[in-house]
């Protein structure tokens, strides 16, 4: 239980120290944790593979802004070398708020590393 924890705290880690490099328009810490079979969605793509999501981060390098950011309730399941850690993100850029969902996929690979084998981004929708 106690190394579960342990786990949980890692991935959130993780996740928090590639958003900050993000922000600064530096997806490397994304990229870096991206496995080569990745699968990537946002509202208005999907790519599959670290070398077509490479191109993607490279197109728009240097462009994203952040001023401050909110990782919000995220939760991380787990299940043998596998951990799903899901939050709400609010970005503020601009005087603007963007408020996302997030599910990234965690899969531990050979090296005792944790990848990213799956990154979902969706915008979150308004309630009606």
């Amino acid at each position: 239980m106690e190394n579960n924890e342990k786990v949980k705290a890692a991935i959130i880690a993780l996740e928090t120290q590639a958003l900050e490099m993000w922000n600064n328009g530096n997806p490397d810490g994304f990229l870096e944790l991206s496995s080569d079979d990745v699968v990537y969605f946002d509202p208005e793509q999907k790519l599959e593979g670290k070398k077509a999501l490479e191109d993607y981060y490279n197109s728009i390098r240097g462009m994203v802004k952040v001023d401050s950011y909110q990782m919000i309730k995220p939760v991380v399941q787990l299940s043998s070398d596998v951990a799903v850690l899901t939050y709400n993100l609010d970005s503020h850029s601009g005087g603007m708020i963007f408020k996302w969902n997030c599910t990234e996929v965690y899969k531990l690979d050979l090296s005792n590393q944790w990848k990213i084998i799956h990154t979902h981004w969706s915008f979150v929708q308004p309630n009606k």
